[in-house]
């Protein structure tokens, strides 16, 4: 009987047969009609945010489960919501499959999904599911933030410290270690484990946003975005948005205990400047209050460098061991490049 139930598929029960079995993963009192409703407080703006995930390019069955999956392309939304100063609503899943997919692996993604979801108590209020050649999936997060504590871009001021909620390259050396089992013969298996968990199971930074309600005045301008796209990204958006530039000082960026004896410098450097999904905040802000931010958020949490007039963004080494390199946005994981 489980054999038969793990062979079935979505074209066996079709698109009514498939969205009775999803929609148990949803509130009952929400969804139903052909749009669901959420009630937000008078005091606060609305923040939407939406991400798609291609099989094939954001996940595949070498490097993540069906439950992996789901819970990475939620913590991608949820991120974005942080990063704006937002708390989640709920989520909405449009979801493209092929005929011949398994019912099995889609109630699996909606368990990852749900499973990451219920950490922040947010729910999937509602969806789409189609026929497609290749699997997708489009979430769609509604958050509600302070109109006097969005964070933005294109807020940073020269003489900001730049400081950052976590360490940056875990997910990408996961993702090597997914790959190619055998890189990772001189590691721990601890040390395998932690950074295959940093890519299959990354969390959303929501923990940092009521830190920055108690440290923060009101209206006091914090620039930001999340790290997914690498922290050499996130900087140079922050900066050609606020037009400003950087020094980052390369001595003061934690990385995870394992690349000092796994990784040559240059591929250290790589991982954490360019890795991408590490889901991270990165934020500027005056300097006493990253100072208090980044002690009450401990191991991880760290000012690498500050804001300046020139509108480069340099990462500079002090103790000289490698010569200043200027960060630009043609480096890094480009969608339509060759």
């Amino acid at each position: 009987m489980n054999s038969e139930l793990s062979s079935l598929q979505v074209k066996d029960i079709g698109e009514q047969g498939l969205l009775s079995r999803l929609q148990r993963f949803c509130p009952p009192e929400i969804i139903g009609d052909d749009a669901a409703v959420l009630a937000t407080p008078p005091d606060k703006s609305l923040v939407v945010t939406t991400d798609m995930l291609v099989d094939g390019v954001h996940f595949s069955d070498l490097t993540t489960s069906p439950e992996d999956a789901g819970w990475r392309a939620v913590a991608a939304n949820l991120s974005d919501l942080a990063a704006m100063g937002a708390f989640p609503l709920g989520i909405t899943v449009g979801l493209g499959l092929p005929g011949n997919t398994r019912v099995n692996w889609v109630e699996r993604l909606y368990q990852g999904m749900t499973e990451c979801l219920q950490k922040y108590h947010t729910t999937i209020v509602g969806g789409d599911v189609v026929r497609s050649p290749i699997t997708t999936l489009a979430i769609t997060a509604f958050g509600q933030v302070d109109p006097n504590f969005i964070i933005r871009r294109s807020a940073a001021k020269v003489g900001d410290a730049i400081a950052i909620t976590g360490i940056h390259g875990a997910s990408r050396a996961g993702l090597e270690l997914l790959l190619h089992p055998e890189i990772g013969q001189n590691l721990k298996n601890q040390e395998q484990a932690s950074l295959i968990k940093a890519h299959q199971r990354p969390n959303p930074r929501l923990d940092v946003i009521p830190i920055l309600h108690q440290i923060i005045k009101p209206k006091t301008s914090i620039a930001g975005m999340d790290s997914s796209d690498g922290l050499a990204d996130a900087v140079l958006q922050i900066c050609r948005a606020s037009g400003v530039g950087a020094i980052l000082e390369h001595a003061q960026i934690p990385l995870p205990p394992a690349f000092k004896h796994w990784l040559t410098p240059q591929q250290q450097r790589e991982y954490f400047l360019y890795g991408g999904e590490d889901f991270e905040l990165v934020l500027c802000l005056p300097q006493a209050q990253a100072e208090t931010l980044v002690k009450q958020l401990g191991t991880g949490a760290a000012i690498i460098g500050k804001i300046t007039e020139n509108l480069t963004v340099l990462l500079h080494d002090q103790e000289q061991r490698f010569p200043d390199q200027t960060l630009t946005l043609n480096q890094g994981f480009k969608h339509f490049s060759q």
